[in-house]
């Protein structure tokens, strides 16, 4: 459910600019600083870890994070011993799978191919538990998806079902993690293809909506699971970029014209009926275009994003990086996993979020739901 915290709109050019200039100069804060977090719980040693069982972390090292974390563990368990291999987040499931991890890190969500791939080794899905709330202003660190649109556009606000409207299309369904789910279908009836079905007039009202945004990468995945409710069809106007600075992006030419630097400082600055999905630094050198306020639901509080409303979910597309285990059914979790886990959910475990300057840490709601996995 969305916080019930009210957030007044800012829609206008200054305030974006301001956004932005906040986002570049961190908000003259540290991380470590910003974030109110005496209500979430403290670590007290309940098992104490030995140096012969040796915690095996296997995946993305989340630029740091994952070691971060072990050091900070190690304060209150010195016998602690971590073996970490941080190939990419694309291993963490194959570590599982293959015995020589007790958790995976992913900085992304769970691709339907690995919840296949672990299902079909174990017989029951992983637990995945979301251990700190992406970036909300640096690129290539999970970092929150906003959407643009022309400076010119007067649009106010979105909310995620008109999102699914404009960029979406008819569906039969929708995955939620490997189970088909023909609920989540929707008709053609809710497709959005004008800027008039957003109460645009004018000029405006009949004009059709150019989307744009990127191919499939993590990022695609979270847009269909959280916009798309696990579906997977797009509008079919729908323009295809690549993250730019990246090894996706081809050589020459023709590469930078499709990477997601050209997508808002040249096709959606020419194009005034356009709307684009990209992330705040992509932005930040763009003048043509602008973020649009979004809502869970037409009751709103419509909300910017910024390093506050990503880190305390007002924003309805905030990400997380997680940590995923193996738990059967009926059986405990590995007791050094279940430790280890309690200190990465609790305040210190999160003021080493906060401390390490990449990712937000969460707050007490989110991390007193994923405690409730480890029982």
């Amino acid at each position: 459910m969305p916080p019930s915290r009210t957030f007044i709109r800012p829609t206008s050019a200054r305030l974006w600019a301001a956004v932005l200039s906040c986002a570049a100069a961190g908000f003259g804060l540290t991380r470590s600083h910003a974030y109110e977090l005496s209500r979430l719980p403290e670590y007290k040693v309940e098992y104490k870890v030995t140096p012969f069982e040796p915690l095996r972390m296997y995946g993305s090292g989340l630029n740091g994070l994952g070691d971060a974390l072990a050091r900070g563990f190690q304060k209150f368990q010195p016998d602690a011993k971590f073996e970490n291999r941080y190939p990419s987040s694309d291993g963490w499931a194959s570590g599982l799978e293959a015995g020589i991890a007790d958790i995976g890190i992913s900085g992304r969500e769970v691709m339907l191919t690995e919840y296949l791939s672990f299902n079909e080794t174990f017989g029951y899905d992983p637990v995945t538990v979301p251990i700190a709330t992406g970036a909300a202003d640096l690129k290539g660190r999970t970092w929150a998806l906003v959407i643009f649109v022309n400076k010119d556009n007067p649009i106010k606000g979105l909310t995620m079902k008109q999102l699914d409207g404009i960029f979406g299309s008819e569906r039969s369904g929708g995955y939620d993690g490997l189970k088909w789910m023909p609920q989540r279908g929707r008709g053609r009836d809710q497709d959005i293809r004008t800027w008039g079905q957003l109460g645009l007039t004018g000029e405006w009202a009949n004009q059709p909506i150019q989307t744009y945004g990127y191919a499939f990468t993590g990022m695609t995945n979270f847009f269909q699971l959280a916009v798309f409710n696990g579906g997977d069809k797009w509008n079919p106007n729908y323009r295809q970029y690549i993250e730019y600075g990246t090894k996706m992006v081809a050589d020459g030419e023709s590469g930078r014209a499709v990477d997601s630097k050209h997508m808002l400082a040249v096709d959606l600055t020419k194009n005034k009926y356009g709307i684009a999905w990209s992330g705040l630094p992509h932005a930040a050198d763009v003048p043509g275009v602008r973020p649009v306020a979004l809502a869970f639901n037409e009751k709103g509080p419509y909300v910017l994003p910024s390093r506050e409303t990503v880190q305390n979910r007002t924003y309805p597309l905030s990400r997380n990086v997680f940590m995923f285990i193996k738990h059967p059914p009926g059986q405990q979790v590995d007791p050094k996993v279940k430790e280890f886990l309690r200190y990465v959910l609790s305040r210190q475990g999160q003021e080493e979020v906060a401390k390490h300057n990449i990712y937000l840490p969460l707050t007490a709601e989110v991390v007193a739901e994923q405690r409730k996995k480890l029982d």
